[in-house]
């Protein structure tokens, strides 16, 4: 009975409050909830914005997704070794994960700072970047600069799956392929990621899911901008509910992420064949 009330007081009541919500529309003047119908549901396909937010969304969900993954794999093939240090490394990957995302966005806010930031003055120094060129301010750029802080900190989290993963393969298949006079390369392709394929798959669902909710580090960093550069769906959704007071259309805006959500989850499990 206690994990039935905690499951109906914090997942089931705020899922059909919020359906309820999003055939509802707040109004001012009378400081009050007025029914619309489908009104806020009909008004998605005709908004610029909400379809603008949805592909910032997407493209910084592919990117982050990707370069998580690829560096999280090659980190954690470095780290699976059982020499002098490498557990004290293990752990220190931990650290990032325990710091609030806001503040590793306020973090590389100050380290982009056309003035004083580090990674500003390390980026024009090679030559990357020009002088008059802010990171966070400069439509090319403020995506990417955006993503090095959530690339940064959610790595290790990849890393640490996929290092538990390699850490529990047997060693026979490995022992048989060095004897067959397998190279490192297709030791890797046709043993390591065969067998890795579900803690992969796992891993891929458990950041990819997080990832499309993104909001700490774009409210932080660029609210948004330059523009909509960097405007993604969790943040119309907060603009659109607490700045301009629609809270039926914020509702609206949050059920439509969490059906794009489902819909990849299910869709992802589908073709990865993920058993829970």
């Amino acid at each position: 009975m206690p994990l039935i009330a905690i499951l109906v007081v914090f997942t089931i009541f705020p899922l059909v409050y919020n359906i309820w919500l999003s055939f509802h529309e707040f109004v001012p003047r009378r400081r009050a909830l007025e029914w619309v119908g489908g009104r806020n549901w009909a008004q998605l396909w005709a908004d610029t914005r909400f379809w603008q937010s949805l592909t910032v969304t997407f493209i910084y969900f592919g990117i982050a997704l990707a370069v998580e993954l690829v560096l999280g794999m090659a980190i954690a093939l470095l780290l699976d070794a059982d020499e002098p240090g490498f557990g004290f490394l293990r752990g220190i990957l931990t650290m990032t994960l325990v710091i609030p995302p806001a503040i590793a966005g306020m973090m590389y806010l100050l380290m982009e700072d056309p003035q004083f930031g580090v990674i500003s003055y390390v980026l024009k120094a090679i030559g990357l970047l020009s002088p008059a060129t802010p990171i966070l301010a400069t439509t090319q750029y403020a995506l990417a600069g955006v993503l090095l802080a959530e690339i940064w900190q959610w790595t290790p989290f990849m890393v640490l799956i996929l290092l538990a993963g390699l850490r529990a393969l047997p060693s026979e298949p490995y022992e048989a392929a060095m004897i067959d006079g397998a190279s490192p390369w297709q030791t890797f392709w046709r043993l390591t990621m065969p067998m890795m394929s579900k803690v992969i798959a796992i891993a891929v669902l458990i950041r990819g899911i997080d990832l499309f909710r993104v909001f700490d580090y774009v409210f932080v960093m660029t609210s948004g901008g330059p523009g909509t550069a960097t405007y993604t769906l969790s943040l119309y959704a907060w603009q659109q509910t607490f700045s301009f007071v629609k809270w039926g259309y914020g509702a609206t805006l949050s059920l439509v992420m969490l059906l794009i959500v489902l819909i990849i989850a299910n869709v992802f499990i589908k073709v990865a064949k993920v058993r829970w």
